[in-house]
């Protein structure tokens, strides 16, 4: 409206002649500050990542050290690696991440957090994924649930904000019940407040293979819900920070690094991952 009101008028041009100087400079400034992330993290030498620590094999604490491990941790770290600057991690929930990103908290995320069309009107990513990630669902072997459409009209734990939620109601008529996160989640199924839970993938697939409390638990259903890409997050508008994580996520395609490290953290790699790879090794860097 001011820069219409300025510049439009033949009279005002006249008499205001700096008035188009001003505006346009305050429109560049505004585009500026808007993507800062990227210069704020090279001078303070520093890349603040929000990650979820939830479990194996994203991210957790190692019993030993204490110290956080798993492939969410690994992106992070060679995020900060390839900028040339050190990392903070801070722990985030599913029901805070978004908040923690937009406040400025975080310079980025990466949480567990599929695309859908609700976070890609807030938030913004790099266009190529890191992996792509659908749900699985877990219950008791005794429980008679054998496919998604045995759970209408039953009680099914998520994550509050999670992705899963509209399918499991919309489409199989279940009767979502959000917790924190996901430990909260998998705790009330085992508490008997659900008939299943469902989360990503790769983390249920591993609890119920190699994890001995869960010994009377099973993933019943082959297929995951909605597979969506796995993404890093920044600030909407912040296309400096997204061009940079971009050339390195193609990095980690076109070298086979993120294969080998989704390997090393007990994760088969997914069909789109090894598509990705040879797509990024057939050309140049």
């Amino acid at each position: 409206m001011l820069k219409r009101f300025l510049l439009s008028n033949p009279l005002r041009r006249l008499f205001f002649p700096w008035a188009g100087v001003l505006v346009l400079t305050a429109f560049a400034a505004s585009a500026a500050h808007a993507d800062s992330t990227l210069d704020r993290i090279h001078d303070r030498h520093k890349l603040v990542v929000g990650v979820i620590l939830s479990g194996p094999p994203f991210g957790s604490l190692d019993p030993a050290t204490q110290k956080p491990v798993g492939l969410n941790v690994d992106l992070a770290e060679s995020l900060a690696s390839h900028l040339g600057v050190a990392l903070e991690m801070v722990p985030v929930q599913p029901s805070n991440r978004v908040q923690f990103l937009q406040q400025g908290k975080v310079d980025a995320l990466i949480a567990n957090m599929e695309v859908t069309k609700e976070r890609a009107d807030l938030l913004t990513y790099p266009p190529t994924p890191f992996e792509e990630i659908g749900g699985a669902l877990i219950t008791r072997k005794d429980s008679g649930i054998k496919s998604w459409n045995d759970l209408r009209g039953k009680p099914v734990c998520v994550s509050q904000g999670s992705n899963y939620a509209k399918p499991l109601a919309d489409e199989y008529g279940a009767q979502v019940k959000a917790f924190r996160g996901q430990p909260e989640s998998l705790l009330a199924l085992r508490g008997n407040n659900c008939v299943a839970a469902v989360h990503v993938a790769p983390t249920l697939r591993l609890l119920a293979a190699k994890n001995p409390d869960w010994k009377d638990y099973t993933i019943p259903v082959s297929n995951d819900l909605i597979p969506s890409p796995s993404v890093i997050w920044v600030r909407k508008g912040e296309t400096d920070t997204q061009h940079a994580f971009e050339t390195i996520v193609e990095d980690w395609h076109r070298s086979g690094w993120l294969i080998d490290t989704e390997r090393k953290n007990g994760m088969q790699p997914s069909q789109a991952v090894l598509d990705l790879h040879a797509k990024f090794k057939a050309q140049p860097a």
